[in-house]
């Protein structure tokens, strides 16, 4: 029944579903793992990277995160030159905006600009849903620190810990039962460390598949973002393996 239904994204099937958003979703349900955490004095994201190789540039070597603004950074899940097609326009908006009104653009308000871009391409013939999910680390004015999530079908929300890519699921669940409310970046890092080894392959996961970065205020009032340096990610995920160890032989 699915196939009279599934060829354009303009048309329901008699359940009222629109299978290639839900394709879209798939292919994000199969892509590296993408997580985010909101702590007291800063965000958190943790990306899985598929594409590892020493030849490899390290400039352009980030596969994951994008600086969309000076306020904003975003995560990526997905097909990767559909994210790059709206990491372009994120970061169009958001400079219209700035030189409009000579101020940077509320978070919620970019996340909301972007989303009505890819509900519209649900929704018109001759066009295809983006492949790509995002999560949105930033701050603003009005609310300060701000975590966001959308999926190809235009829906956002805000979220204080999620997930998307491979896997997600279980580790939504990881956060719900070990996140808390007040917990501080040093706090969060262990968890994120914590989560990805659990839902990844265990043998796989090393500091060079495995990008984590944070996002803060500055005291001169600026928003940056800090890539956490590889050999640190390799002795957190080392002290995590030791653990768990320790939980073994007890």
């Amino acid at each position: 029944m699915s196939r009279r239904y599934d060829s354009r994204t303009t048309m329901f099937s008699p359940e009222g579903r629109l299978y290639q958003v839900e394709y879209a979703m798939e292919a994000i349900g199969n892509a590296g793992t993408c997580l985010g955490i909101l702590a007291k004095d800063g965000i958190l994201l943790a990306c899985e990277k598929r594409i590892t190789n020493k030849l490899l540039d390290e400039i352009f070597e980030t596969e994951k995160l994008y600086r969309l603004s000076p306020n904003m950074v975003c995560s990526v899940a997905g097909i990767t030159s559909d994210a790059n097609t709206l990491v372009n326009e994120l970061r169009l908006i958001a400079q219209r905006y700035q030189l409009n009104y000579q101020e940077s653009m509320p978070c919620e308000q970019l996340v909301a600009s972007m989303c009505d871009v890819k509900q519209a391409y649900t929704q018109f013939g001759g066009k295809r849903p983006f492949g790509v999910s995002l999560l949105y680390a930033g701050w603003d004015h009005h609310f300060g620190l701000q975590l966001y999530q959308s999926d190809p079908s235009g829906n956002y929300s805000g979220w204080k810990a999620t997930c998307i890519g491979a896997n997600n699921a279980q580790a939504i669940s990881s956060l719900d039962s070990d996140y808390k409310s007040d917990m501080s970046l040093q706090e969060a890092i262990p968890l994120a460390i914590k989560v990805m080894y659990k839902i990844m392959d265990q043998n796989k996961l090393t500091a060079e598949k495995l990008e984590i970065a944070t996002v803060t205020r500055t005291d001169e009032g600026t928003t940056e973002m800090t890539i956490i340096p590889r050999e640190t990610v390799a002795e957190l995920i080392t002290k995590r393996e030791q653990e768990i160890a320790q939980e073994t032989q007890k």
